[in-house]
């Protein structure tokens, strides 16, 4: 909005600390191509607008706010004279969004020097020529420096997922692994069992039984119930001395194989009333290897499932096959990061969930808000180990809830605590409590780029020692995707 204009004196105007060095001739061109403004309590401009002037107070005082959410949120307040916001880089011309990244409002009856923003920028280049290349060398050397060191950070956070995923992974592929390999071995063995028990004295009618005693045993093992230790070792007891009062050797084998199943001494005794005792044994033995084949298999079908969904975690961890921007769960997000990251939280770390499930799917960018989920998990590992760097233990508590109109994820851990005398630059690019090679301080500036510009959403942390807790607040509805500035804020004052 535009202010009353006001009589402009280049003498005033040098009096400013940022024009106190320009001769007479140049604040002469100042008062002539700019003006003095005086504005009434309220709004100046509006954060997005095009930054169309650049303002330098004269008197008064200014309340610079970005926009959170939903909300407001003041940055600064000042009466010190001379201070200055606006179009700040106008010089950068085109090769910048020319924005306000700030609203700025008066508490009171003020007054600025305003320069329009072509006419600051060729003040700048033609008056500070090596000035502005400095400057330009700066900002956009800052901005490479922040990309590479931010690409730095994800190829980290990916080296480590790969080799969690790495270590998850080869649990159950081993464990197929070596299951199909007894597996081949119990099926040659059967199928020897099956040519002696064919050679044998079975009648037809005892070898149907057999059979049906097969079918329905391999029913049973998928029907197995979970015992616990004792009543597993007084069943495995009670069957190998039944099995050895019939004659089958090597019953302390067999039998908690029989157990695992779901056997029991009916099902043996139906057994026996099925075949006589001379052709018990190899009956036995028949019914073992089958009972160790469904075993097998399902061990084979747990591992190869396990995998597969190791494998969905990942896709769902990255993203890979969806569009950028997409109205998202983000349980699934947190639960995809969780496993993706649980070879770093260890068997130490107990995770513990707190799920709203009744909240709302939201419109989000999936794969950077789970680089935001990785950041804090990783962050709160590091919070609870010890001082020597010894394995990570506590606990991990992951929360969702609604919070008016924004959803909640909060991220508890019950480490040391981040100490008073650093929590004012936790956010800060660069700044990391962690040991040299271990941390890039970019997790957290990153974290909050994507929740805060990207997603309109909020990020803020509460801490003491064994309670520490990052808050993250996401709009429920949002506005159409755009690619969000990922520059530093403009505005001073």
């Amino acid at each position: 909005m535009s202010g009353r204009p006001l009589p402009c004196s280049p003498r005033e105007i040098g009096s400013l600390f940022l024009f106190e060095k320009l001769a007479p001739e140049q604040l002469g061109r100042l008062c002539a191509e700019g003006r003095v403004e005086g504005f009434g309590p309220g709004p100046v401009y509006a954060e997005g607008e095009p930054a169309t002037c650049f303002y330098v107070m004269l008197e008064g005082t200014v309340v610079l706010s970005r926009r959170v959410g939903g909300d407001d949120v003041e940055v600064s307040r000042t009466s010190q004279r001379g201070v200055y916001a606006g179009a700040m880089q106008a010089y950068l011309g085109d090769r910048v969004r020319q924005v306000y990244n700030n609203s700025m409002r008066v508490t009171e009856p003020t007054r600025f020097f305003v320069l329009p923003a072509d006419t600051f920028a060729s003040i700048m280049q033609e008056w500070f020529p090596m000035a502005v290349h400095l400057l330009e060398g700066l900002f956009f050397g800052s901005k490479s420096t922040q990309r590479a060191i931010g690409q730095r950070e994800r190829l980290l956070a990916l080296g480590s997922l790969s080799a969690g995923l790495t270590h998850e992974l080869n649990n159950p592929a081993a464990a197929a692994v070596r299951a199909t390999a007894t597996l081949r071995e119990r099926v040659g063995k059967m199928r020897h069992k099956l040519r002696m028990i064919s050679a044998g004295t079975y009648d037809r009618e005892t070898l149907a039984n057999l059979i049906e005693f097969q079918e329905r045993t391999a029913e049973r093992v998928a029907k197995a119930p979970v015992l616990g230790p004792l009543e597993a070792a007084d069943r495995e007891d009670a069957l190998s001395d039944w099995l050895d009062d019939h004659g089958v050797t090597e019953g302390w084998r067999i039998a908690p194989v029989f157990v695992q199943a779901g056997l029991d001494l009916d099902w043996l005794e139906q057994i026996a009333a099925a075949v006589d005792e001379e052709t018990l044994p190899g009956a036995i033995g028949w019914i073992g290897y089958t009972v160790e084949t469904e075993l097998l298999m399902d061990e084979i079908a747990d591992s190869t499932n396990r995998i597969s969904h190791l494998v969905d975690a990942a896709k769902q961890y990255s993203q890979l096959d969806r569009a950028p921007f997409q109205v998202a769960d983000v349980h699934e997000l947190l639960d995809s990061t969780l496993l993706m990251l649980s070879g770093k939280t260890g068997p130490r770390i107990k995770v513990v969930k707190e799920y709203d499930r009744t909240l709302p799917r939201i419109p989000a960018y999936p794969a950077e808000l789970n680089q935001v989920w990785t950041n804090l998990i990783d962050n709160a590992v590091a919070a609870m180990r010890g001082p020597d760097g010894q394995d990570a233990e506590g606990t991990l508590t992951v929360r969702t809830a609604r919070d008016h109109d924004r959803l909640l994820v909060e991220f508890r851990d019950t480490g040391a605590g981040i100490p008073a005398e650093v929590r004012d630059r936790v956010f800060d690019p660069f700044f990391t409590t962690k040991p040299v090679g271990e941390g890039t301080g970019l997790g957290l500036d990153i974290s909050w780029r994507i929740v805060v510009d990207k997603h309109h959403g909020s990020l803020h942390f509460e801490s003491e020692p064994g309670d520490t807790r990052f808050q993250v607040l996401l709009p429920l509805t949002a506005p159409a995707p755009d690619d969000a500035p990922d520059g530093i804020p403009e505005e001073s004052a």
